[in-house]
């Protein structure tokens, strides 16, 4: 019953003088989310037949969270942003950060105000004073639902993958740069996702107010948003090698890279593809089709060793194989949990 921490508690199924069956609520629950006599949750009957129960999102079980976090002004900067971060994706919406001493460091109140906004959707400075700054975040879960956020999230790892190997085919170090940036993108979606998943398995939101169809789903999508993060990042990782390279590769290596490359980009598109129509048969067709993609791979891989090619160049051109490969892998992770999510529909 919602995330109550014991979830193995029995009630009994009793029946009113008019034949209406009731079940009364566990106190600890009801106490906990901040309700009272009278105010509405909703029930939700789940794919598997359970019944799940959630506060409604305007009563006062879903009221806002808020903290405060105390620093001195010689905490280091990347410390500051991970427990920024940790409170945001926890669905703290208000996150004041506040100084032991007179005031903060105008190195610390320019990077929150920067960080807040370049990283964390939605996500304002709503009152500023020389020793504190509170950030609020504004945006509401249906303005923008999981699914909405992962295809942003989709649509921008295909067009950095798609640039990445078109400046590895040109070396083309401007291209590589701008797809470099462009993954501070991916991770601020990522990082919003995360948000609303966490606040639905805690029970602060019901599934479906995040545009979920079930309890289920968020742990399946969950795990495909880390596979989109993780193939951003690598193709952040080509751009940079691309970079890193002094020389052009022969012709014929090139076409092959590029061709593993587009190989990679269609595995993980299609897996994306098999998620938002729920389908079995092109996820299981994604498998299938990975041992001609690795055969792909060890044929480049014996090809590079065959030429004489400069070490760094060498150094830099191993690890934009491994990050291509890494790329179909983590279309072939989406297709498995597609899967797992469509099996019981493809029985």
């Amino acid at each position: 019953m919602g995330n109550d921490e014991n979830p193995g508690e029995v009630r009994r199924i009793q029946i009113t003088g008019r034949g209406s069956y009731i079940v009364s609520l566990p106190k600890r629950w009801v106490k906990e989310r901040h309700l009272d006599r009278g105010e509405q949750v909703v029930m939700a009957t789940e794919e598997d037949g359970s019944l799940l129960i959630s506060p409604r999102a305007t009563n006062k079980g879903t009221e806002a969270l808020d903290t405060t976090i105390i620093v001195s002004n010689n905490l280091d900067l990347e410390s500051l942003s991970r427990r920024i971060v940790s409170l945001y994706l926890n669905g703290f919406n208000f996150i004041r950060i506040k100084t032991t001493e007179a005031r903060l460091g105008s190195a610390q109140s320019t990077f929150i105000r920067d960080f807040a906004r370049r990283n964390l959707v939605g996500t304002e400075v709503v009152t500023e004073s020389p020793n504190e700054i509170e950030l609020q975040v504004l945006i509401s879960y249906p303005e923008l639902s999981v699914e909405n956020a992962l295809r942003r999230m989709v649509t921008i790892t295909l067009s950095m993958l798609r640039d990445a190997i078109s400046a590895l085919a040109k070396k083309d170090e401007t291209v590589a740069a701008e797809v470099v940036n462009m993954d501070d993108e991916v991770d601020r979606f990522g990082f919003y996702l995360v948000r609303q998943l966490k606040t639905a398995a805690q029970g602060r939101v019901a599934v479906r107010q995040i545009g979920l169809g079930s309890g289920r789903d968020i742990i399946g999508y969950r795990l495909v948003a880390k596979s989109v993060e993780r193939a951003a990042d690598h193709a952040a990782k080509i751009a940079q090698n691309v970079r890193l390279m002094k020389q052009t590769i022969s012709p014929k290596l090139s076409e092959r890279l590029v061709k593993m490359g587009e190989q990679a980009t269609k595995i993980f598109e299609d897996a994306m593809i098999s998620l938002y129509k729920r389908s079995y048969a092109t996820a299981e067709d994604i498998l299938k089709r990975m041992n001609q993609f690795e055969n792909l791979e060890r044929e480049i891989i014996l090809e590079t060793n065959r030429q004489k090619i400069d070490p760094v160049q060498m150094s830099s051109l191993r690890l934009v194989i491994e990050s291509l490969g890494r790329v179909g892998e983590y279309g072939s992770d989406i297709a498995e949990v597609v899967l797992n999510l469509t099996v019981a529909d493809s029985t």
